[in-house]
């Protein structure tokens, strides 16, 4: 059963309009991450990535250095054959209600985008969610792997896999088997296909429209939409100070 809070905000959200909320799975190397930067200051709407270890950390009374390791990734790993017994549940169970609690406040109060962290399914009550998978073949994720971490192809084609199948059992494990990290999705973008400015694009028109739909004002954009081009920019590195909590800690969310 669901518990007695959950079900509150299912029921205020469905008492008045739901926000429109993004919320991102990526396979690993895929620029999920990078794409959600660029998403969030072409809509003008937050980001919440490694913000959400910032959060769940303070409920927890927790320092962010010491639930980081527990993050999706590594808890997926340690955490995806244990037996549902007593003792299994550790600082990664613990973690990931506190972060189930925090994307629920935020995902049923605000429009906004969340990465990862399960948030699709976790939020899959708001009636407004657009549910985004970013992928790419395998071989264009392994080059994007070497050339960012300086890694030869054999150990960057093992780090892709590893985490893919981290991200995989996070999913299966926190959803009881009941979801996938590729499944459900309203949009999947390629990015093997389209650039970081294109993919951000398309999302960006699919969370246009649906704001139209339900006559809900947009938001004005930090960057103005810009036609993506063949050479892209490589992402800033400095960014508002309401966006560093994002980005801190980026060898997790990556």
């Amino acid at each position: 059963m669901k518990k007695k809070k959950d079900i509150d905000l299912f029921a205020k959200a469905h008492q008045r309009v739901a926000p429109v909320v993004i919320a991102i799975a990526r396979d690993y190397g895929a620029d999920g991450h990078e794409i959600g930067i660029l998403l969030s200051r072409r809509l003008g709407i937050p980001l919440y990535d490694n913000e959400l270890l910032v959060r769940a950390s303070m409920r927890l009374g927790a320092s962010v250095d010491q639930v980081a390791m527990y993050d999706e990734q590594v808890a997926a790993e340690m955490m995806a054959f244990l037996p549902d017994r007593f003792d299994a549940r550790t600082a990664a169970d613990k973690l990931f209600d506190s972060m189930r609690g925090v994307i629920q406040d935020l995902g049923f109060t605000e429009t906004c985008i969340v990465e990862g962290r399960l948030s699709d399914y976790i939020l899959r009550e708001n009636r407004n969610l657009i549910s985004v998978l970013v992928t790419a073949p395998m071989e264009d994720r392994v080059k994007r792997v070497m050339a960012k971490r300086g890694l030869s192809e054999d150990e960057a084609k093992k780090l892709v896999k590893k985490m893919q199948k981290n991200r995989e059992q996070f999913y299966k494990r926190y959803s009881n088997g009941a979801w996938k990290l590729r499944a459900g999705k309203d949009l999947v973008v390629n990015r093997g296909k389209f650039s970081r400015d294109a993919c951000c694009e398309i999302i960006a028109r699919a969370y246009e429209a649906k704001c139209a739909e339900i006559g809900m004002p947009l938001p004005t954009p930090v960057e103005p939409a810009t036609i993506p081009m063949a050479t892209e920019p490589p992402v800033a590195e400095t960014v508002e100070a309401s966006q560093a909590a994002v980005i801190a800690g980026e060898n997790l969310a990556k």
